[in-house]
């Protein structure tokens, strides 16, 4: 059993991380934009909503992410846990997130968090942007992004800490070390709770 949370700036491999670290506890990797594109694709009711703020390139509000996210964690696959990713995003979230569980009886274990300087995350972000012929991403695009980025999460990040389910797992250098740092950070963690 994991219930995990994690986060990272654009640039920070998270979804790449994401997807590797769920796979090693054998739970899903839940990302709410990966909800938003199933939603708007299978034309549900939600995902109509969700569009017409997808389409204006704003916010999906809070209550219809939480509602896709709750529909979500009834799936049978989410019985061993999950590792959400992108969800929550603010501190509204965090208490939706809570009822959801405590409806279940359950707790959120651990929130992981990959830190990489913003020099880093730049150099990558321009590189993909390259690669993949992204001409809108530039350097001040980029980062206007991370500095939307911390504003938005620093609530959430701080909120978890007072908890003392907040791990901080260095995002820089090669995708296999942070991959066994992260794992055996929250493996730690978990092994902890379960004294």
């Amino acid at each position: 059993m994991a219930r995990l949370i994690i986060m990272g700036p654009p640039g920070s491999g998270k979804g790449t991380q994401a997807e590797v670290i769920a796979r090693h506890f054998s739970i899903p990797a839940i990302s709410t934009g990966d909800l938003f594109r199933a939603h708007v694709r299978d034309k549900t009711e939600l995902g109509t909503e969700a569009g017409e703020y997808m389409d204006r390139g704003e916010f999906v509000p809070d209550h219809v992410t939480t509602a896709m996210l709750r529909q979500r964690l009834e799936d049978t696959d989410t019985g061993n846990g999950f590792l959400l990713d992108g969800y929550p995003r603010t501190v509204i979230q965090i208490g939706a997130l809570d009822e959801i569980l405590a409806a279940k009886q359950q707790t959120l274990e651990v929130v992981l968090v990959l830190t990489v300087e913003d020099a880093e995350l730049v150099a990558r972000m321009l590189q993909r942007a390259q690669e993949q012929g992204r001409s809108d991403d530039t350097e001040p695009v980029i980062q206007r992004r991370l500095e939307l980025y911390r504003d938005e999460t620093q609530p959430v990040v701080t909120a978890y800490t007072q908890r003392g389910i907040l791990l901080m797992v260095d995002g820089s250098g090669d995708r296999e070390s942070i991959t066994a740092a992260a794992i055996a950070a929250v493996e730690a963690a978990l092994a902890g709770l379960r004294q």
